[in-house]
């Protein structure tokens, strides 16, 4: 018999967490059934979603800011739905998981992926409160290392209910994508949502600053309120015509094969999927220091971190655009360490363990 997910986000519009949610559902295929809610509407990510899976999107009437008016209205969607296991997301989703912490009607599991800019520094007094009250009878999932410790010493959650599960990869399908032509300059390259915390007007300002004496362009890829603005700023840079903004890619595995280096400059991070797949495309990093990134990348590419810093960054850049070996060697490095520590399938075990029930094991 099949699973009841009933999954919320405060967004299905393609990232990280939404596109590792497509990943493990088609994976796990009909063992479990899907309730996806989008509490902005925005449901692009459902194209990762196998055609084959059994996956609703029902839109409850919740209005912003009537906290207890909305309480009401999840409990009575809860009691109506009746899932085996409730999934939230981040913090655009906790109402839902106070709506269940008081006097629970399902098992909830709790994934926290990161924060936006008012958290990039330090923990909104507020919520740190409401996570320490709310997620105390939850089983919270946490992908970093640099989370799990915030989850222990400043949430001041149970450690018995914490889960430490990194984000895998599939090497062999990611391995199995065909790599697109590409021309002779070499290309610096992105993916990320062009959303304020990704800060990639730093990045563009990193690529002016490195780019004088190299033949180099940098692709953008990928999509968000952020795009018109950023064109402006590589306009205004001098670089407009070295700077490709692709747009949305639905499969951008492709993507990373056409690129020498992968960058990453955003203020904040956890465990970016995308990092994962540069390195299972044998990529160096160019990156700002943020979350588990260094604990993610191999030793060889320590050296190119940087702060939050768009001449720092320029720097990384520059060294990787010098040196062709250097690039080869940190980025063989990389795919190796990938394929040691980041396991498609280990992360699979991990929330199938999890989601089932004591009594049944996901697919039994």
């Amino acid at each position: 018999m099949s699973l009841r997910i009933l999954s919320v986000f405060a967004t299905f519009g393609v990232g990280g967490p939404q596109v590792r949610y497509a990943g493990l559902a088609n994976a796990f295929g009909a063992a479990f059934r899907h309730q996806i809610v989008a509490m902005d509407g925005n449901l692009a990510c459902r194209e990762r979603l196998d055609p084959s899976l059994d996956v609703t999107y029902p839109a409850p009437a919740l209005r912003k800011g009537d906290t207890l008016g909305n309480l009401r209205a999840i409990r009575g969607f809860l009691r109506e739905a009746r899932p085996d296991v409730l999934v939230t997301h981040n913090w655009g989703s906790i109402e839902w998981a106070m709506a269940n912490a008081l006097r629970p009607l399902v098992r909830h599991v709790h994934i926290e992926d990161g924060f936006g800019p008012e958290e990039r520094d330090t923990q909104l007094p507020r919520r740190v409160w409401t996570r320490r009250l709310v997620l105390r009878g939850s089983r919270v999932v946490l992908p970093s290392q640099t989370l799990l410790t915030l989850a222990r010493d400043v949430w001041r959650l149970p450690q018995r209910g914490l889960h430490y599960i990194p984000n895998g990869i599939d090497l062999a399908g990611f391995d199995a994508v065909a790599a697109p032509a590409r021309g002779d300059r070499l290309m610096i390259g992105t993916v990320a949502a062009l959303r304020p915390e990704k800060n990639l007007g730093r990045l563009i300002e990193a690529f002016a600053l490195a780019l004088p004496g190299f033949d180099a362009g940098l692709q953008i890829v990928g999509d968000g309120p952020e795009r018109a603005a950023l064109e402006a700023r590589a306009d205004a840079l001098g670089v407009g015509d070295r700077v490709v903004f692709t747009g949305h890619v639905p499969q951008p595995a492709a993507m990373f094969k056409a690129f020498d280096i992968f960058a990453l400059s955003s203020d904040t991070e956890q465990m970016p999927i995308a990092v994962l797949e540069a390195m299972a495309a044998s990529l160096p990093v160019a990156a700002t220091q943020v979350g588990d990134v260094g604990l993610m990348l191999a030793c060889d590419n320590q050296a190119l971190l940087c702060s939050r810093d768009a001449q720092a960054l320029a720097g990384s850049l520059k060294r990787l655009l010098a040196d062709a070996h250097l690039r080869l060697r940190v980025g063989a490095a990389n795919r190796h360490k990938v394929a040691r520590d980041y396991s498609r399938e280990t992360m699979l075990e991990a929330y199938a363990a999890l989601l089932a029930p004591p009594d049944r094991k996901a697919g039994g």
